[in-house]
């Protein structure tokens, strides 16, 4: 099943864009995923287990490395949001 994942990012630091540049930059490394980077949030399509596999590794390894806050919504119903 194919979904889209709408996720923002907030790092609670002063110099925030720093990781959510870094976040980014890490999500996109998957070719199986379709990143599409946003001014306020990212949009993720993809296979359901590609996705949450991706996210399950790297919300960890971003929250094991900064005070992090994330947002997302996960549809199966987005077509329109590729």
């Amino acid at each position: 099943m194919e979904i889209t994942v709408e996720i923002s990012y907030y790092p609670l630091l002063d110099s925030y864009n720093e990781p959510v540049t870094e976040f980014i930059r890490e999500i996109a490394q998957n070719k199986n995923i379709d990143v599409k980077p946003g001014t306020m949030s990212t949009l993720l399509t993809g296979q359901y287990e590609d996705v949450m596999l991706l996210l399950e590794e790297k919300l960890r390894l971003f929250m094991e490395k900064y005070p992090s806050v994330f947002t997302l919504k996960v549809s199966n119903s987005c077509k329109t949001c590729k």
